[in-house]
């Protein structure tokens, strides 16, 4: 069987999303193919090895565990690539391959990318550029600025600079709503809605808590939609899905907490903007050197029909209700499939 080491957590605000992740895939995987290890990084940075009740892991139960829980490192050593046991003496595990179910900073930015390169270990998911650029707002914006798909306009704003003067900018160029977001976290956390000035100040500071560069960017009015991609040098886009939520702003409770949301799969869209989504998605996908996975987010106008595109998702929540395993679902790759073909292209990617 092949040694799986599978890791969740993370020091990022997306923690509590990562182990809600983590526990469906645990449970999706397919037993019979994977000897599985489970590392579990709290919210303080410390790593584990944890052999406890996977059931534990969703409420943050298993951090209390302490009989099923070992102090834990991966060494970055090339030749010896192992997970290091520290506890009850020095004992070593080899993977054959890392799935990061991590989200926002430390999982989706680059950095334990680059220790799982330095390891040679194979691992799930984009690259060290990749993952560093598609985590980045504006890093993204300017990437997709070249690769000629259509953005909503956006200011960037530093957390040192003058807000009255930005906000005069931001005005000026955009208007009212506009949203307000920290550049480097997801599942929209730190994001707001601004509908006038003072609206506009409080998101600015509160997104500023959470990133020193802020993005605003201007109101699109239209269908929210999202469109899976999967592969390394020929990626493909499953269908496109449509969120429609009952509150006027798909936030943090709206994604995870509102059974109210609705998803509609696929999209009630023309087939034409639908293929156009699609196109958009991998070639988005493409010009930020992605490998394995990205959910690509879309909005629709509901004036013209025109399609813009939102943001680049590098490890999009594996939930119950998350979008991406549901759009694999509806063209016939369900959730076991889906995590096999992921794994497999971890290993193709460095040979």
């Amino acid at each position: 069987m092949k040694e799986l080491c599978v890791i969740f957590g993370g020091r990022s605000p997306e923690h509590t999303i990562s182990r809600m992740s983590v526990t469906s895939i645990l449970h999706n995987l397919n037993k019979n193919k994977y000897n599985i290890t489970l590392i579990g990084i709290t919210e303080k940075g410390e790593w584990y090895l944890y052999t406890g009740d996977w059931d534990k892991i969703k409420n943050g139960d298993w951090e209390k565990d302490n009989e099923h829980k070992r102090r834990a490192v991966l060494s970055p050593d090339a030749v010896d690539k192992s997970i290091l046991l520290l506890d009850g003496g020095m004992e070593k595990i080899h993977p054959d391959v890392i799935f990061p179910v991590l989200h926002g900073e430390f999982g989706e930015d680059g950095t334990i990318q680059g220790l799982f390169e330095l390891a040679d270990i194979p691992y799930v998911g984009m690259g060290v550029m990749a993952s560093a650029n598609s985590i980045d707002k504006t890093s993204t914006k300017i990437v997709l600025q070249s690769a000629g798909i259509p953005q909503a306009d956006w200011v960037v704003v530093q957390r040192n600079d003058d807000f009255e003067k930005k906000m005069d900018e931001i005005e000026e160029k955009l208007g009212y709503p506009c949203f307000v977001k920290p550049a480097r976290t997801g599942s929209s956390v730190g994001v707001g809605k601004a509908h006038n000035r003072a609206e506009l100040m409080d998101a600015l500071r509160n997104a500023a808590q959470f990133d020193r560069k802020i993005l605003v960017e201007e109101n699109i009015d239209g269908h929210e939609v999202e469109c899976a991609v999967l592969g390394n040098d020929e990626p493909k886009a499953a269908t496109v899905g449509e969120i429609m939520p009952t509150v006027e702003f798909y936030d943090f409770d709206a994604k995870y907490n509102d059974d109210s949301t609705k998803l509609q799969i696929p999209a009630d869209l023309p087939n034409d903007t639908i293929e156009k989504i699609r196109e958009y998605a991998v070639t988005a996908f493409k010009a930020l050197d992605g490998s394995g996975l990205s959910r690509v987010d879309f909005f629709v106008r509901h004036s013209d029909g025109s399609v813009v595109l939102n943001e680049i998702n590098t490890l999009p929540g594996f939930t119950d209700i998350s979008m991406y395993p549901k759009l694999w679902g509806a063209v016939g790759i369900e959730y076991s499939e889906l995590l096999d073909r992921l794994i497999e292209l971890a290993e193709k990617r460095v040979r």
